[in-house]
């Protein structure tokens, strides 16, 4: 695998966007199923796919808050990532694979490491 000399600022914005989202992901995981509240619903029993949800109270105010910043800040980010200068430096056909690489920065051995 190549190894890539990002900028510090595309690594703090890479670092920061996998803490955002793991924060929407333990935020799902808490809040109820729907966002707004819903009474508890079931397939019919010849379906295809059976499937139910119980009644759901809805998101808090707090929380619909709290996801709408993640989201936006999710978004920022992503921004940030995708916009950046640096991605210029390579051909058209290496840019996926060094963003991919960035994704996955704290596995990349330095560049000046000896075996």
């Amino acid at each position: 695998m190549a190894t890539y000399e990002f900028p510090p600022m595309l690594i703090d914005a890479q670092d920061e966007l996998d803490q955002v989202r793991a924060g929407l992901r333990t935020l799902f995981e808490r809040v109820p199923w729907s966002v707004e509240p819903m009474g508890a619903w079931e397939t019919h029993e010849n379906a295809w796919r059976p499937a139910s949800r119980p009644a759901s109270p809805g998101w808090d105010p707090e929380d619909a808050a709290e996801v709408a910043r993640l989201r936006a800040r999710e978004l920022e980010l992503a921004e940030v990532l995708v916009c950046h200068p640096y991605w210029t430096e390579f051909a058209p056909g290496d840019v996926q694979a060094a963003r991919d690489a960035l994704k996955h920065h704290h596995e990349q051995k330095p560049a000046d490491a000896s075996v």
